[in-house]
């Protein structure tokens, strides 16, 4: 694994860094799209590898290369391991573009310039929709745990990545998952004394203390919206639905408690807590929503949804949780079952066009399918493993079909919805360049209407709300901005030191 010690940066740097152009690579598909620009799928002329071009658009920016996408490449360039994505080149475009419509992509400044990264098949979100596709809990702790690496690797060296969500956590054919799309992502002092913004976070992952207000935070904002991802993955849904700030704070009260100087320390000094105070007390009902986890799931997940950020699991301590070290254990990730490429960007087209043909049907009177739903995960009886990350013989291999893999075929036209029908991204409602397919902030994807599919939360009263954007090699999102103890179990079932197979020195 990638090794890396505080504040050490990665010097070895390629002599051709923006010095080739976009024309050595064949575009194949595209699979993002957002307010900056696009994501594409494309194919290396001379070697044949298959990369991803993430392009930064230009035409709105009136003082040449915005300085947010300099702090992206630095932090990409800093971070270093096999669960954060990487960033191969940069590379330029020649002159003014023609998009796919056949019109110019409207850039002032005489070309473009694009981010090269490794391509991964699918990001969880794209994944987790896929119509009849359930995780088994060995997949889930699979997934996790990686994520939970990776981050406590970005956190170990002082950066935030501030948009954790389904679609910036991008998978690979052999089960390898990798933090993507860092374009809110920013160091961090370790006093926490700088002012930050509080405009961060897609809405449905973001914690209560940058909801009302606060400027001062830390690696627990992160932590926060990784316990959203983890109920999610266990629930088959996503749990905090919210369609704007005031919502999204009522649904986390309504699912944490309401805050008080008792359960956080401090609260009431934060900007927004009288304005969004409830007028009632709600209690707490984590663990009677969500009953149907297991002991030790319900026990994480407490602990990454604690209203006090100072009392949220770190991400080092949540790797040591017991969860990932009762039976079932997590799986070897290549053991786990190849799909069809899947990232959000294209199943939302996919559902587009289902969308249509069931209209179709409808006007011929014929029966049209039903919209599927995630479905929760498969519940396995709890029995020991002979060994911890088995090899590719793991018995998860027959626990779900293998689709063929290979590069996928979508048309990317422009959205289609049937007319007047519901939008999945309601109005934001919040002024100064929020865009609604974000939440409440900037930047994302935005490919048009989507239905509900099955995404209400777990108690009554839900609805649906902005998911953010699609596909995790996001185009880049700027908005204006501004400990680990040691510890550990002991020796672990493959007779190492729990810490030592993070891949990097302990603090």
């Amino acid at each position: 694994m990638a090794a890396a010690t505080n504040n050490l940066l990665n010097v070895e740097e390629s002599p051709s860094w923006g010095s080739r152009s976009v024309e050595c690579f064949e575009k194949l598909e595209q699979i993002g799209e957002g307010t900056y620009g696009q994501v594409y799928m494309a194919r290396e002329k001379g070697t044949g590898e298959i990369v991803a071009l993430k392009k930064i658009r230009m035409d709105n920016e009136k003082e040449g290369f915005p300085i947010t996408a300099i702090r992206e490449i630095k932090i990409l360039k800093k971070l270093q391991h096999e669960n954060v994505i990487k960033l191969k080149e940069i590379v330029t475009s020649p002159g003014p573009e023609v998009e796919d419509q056949g019109k110019p992509d409207g850039n002032k400044y005489k070309g473009n310039i694009y981010m090269v990264f490794e391509y991964m098949d699918h990001d969880l979100t794209g994944l987790a929709d896929r119509p009849g596709l359930r995780f088994t809990i060995p997949q889930i702790k699979c997934y996790m745990k990686q994520l939970l690496t990776g981050l406590h690797y970005c956190h170990v060296n002082q950066v935030l990545h501030r948009d954790i969500k389904g679609s910036n956590l991008l998978i690979d054919n052999e089960g390898n998952l990798k933090l993507a799309d860092f374009g809110l992502a920013r160091s961090y002092s370790s006093d926490h004394n700088a002012n930050l913004t509080n405009r961060v976070i897609t809405l449905w992952y973001r914690p209560p203390e940058l909801l009302l207000g606060a400027t001062k935070y830390g690696p627990a904002v992160d932590m926060w919206s990784v316990g959203c991802i983890f109920a999610e993955l266990l629930n088959g849904k996503p749990i905090l639905p919210g369609k704007n700030e005031p919502e999204q704070l009522n649904r986390i009260f309504e699912l944490c408690g309401t805050p008080d100087e008792i359960n956080w320390p401090g609260v009431s000094k934060i900007p927004w807590y009288n304005k969004f105070k409830p007028a009632r007390p709600l209690k707490r009902r984590v663990r009677e929503v969500f009953r149907h986890f297991d002991r030790n799931a319900l026990e994480l997940l407490e602990k990454m949804l604690a209203l006090d950020p100072s009392q949220r699991i770190s991400a080092k301590d949540a790797l040591d949780a017991e969860y990932f070290w009762a039976d079932p254990l997590p799986c070897d990730p290549k053991s786990l079952p190849k799909y069809e490429s899947s990232h959000e960007f294209q199943t939302k087209k996919k559902r587009q066009q289902q969308r249509q043909n069931e209209e179709i049907a409808k006007r011929q009177k014929l029966q049209h399918p039903q919209q599927h739903s995630r479905l929760p995960p498969i519940q396995q009886s709890v029995q020991p493993h002979p060994q911890h990350w088995t090899g590719p013989n793991h018995p998860m291999n027959n626990l779900q079909p293998s689709l063929p893999t290979g590069l996928s075929h979508h048309q990317y036209g422009k959205p289609h919805g049937p007319p007047g029908g519901p939008n999945r991204y309601p109005p934001s409602g919040n002024p100064g360049g929020y865009y609604q397919d974000r939440g409440g902030q900037t930047g994302g994807y935005n490919s048009g209407q989507y239905p509900p599919q099955g995404r209400g939360a777990p108690y009554p009263g839900a609805s649906n709300g902005p998911r953010g954007a699609a596909g995790g090699y996001g185009a880049p999102n700027y908005p204006p901005s501004g400990q680990y103890g040691a510890g550990g179990r002991g020796p672990n079932p493959v007779g190492s030191n729990r810490n030592q197979q993070y891949g990097w020195p302990q603090q």
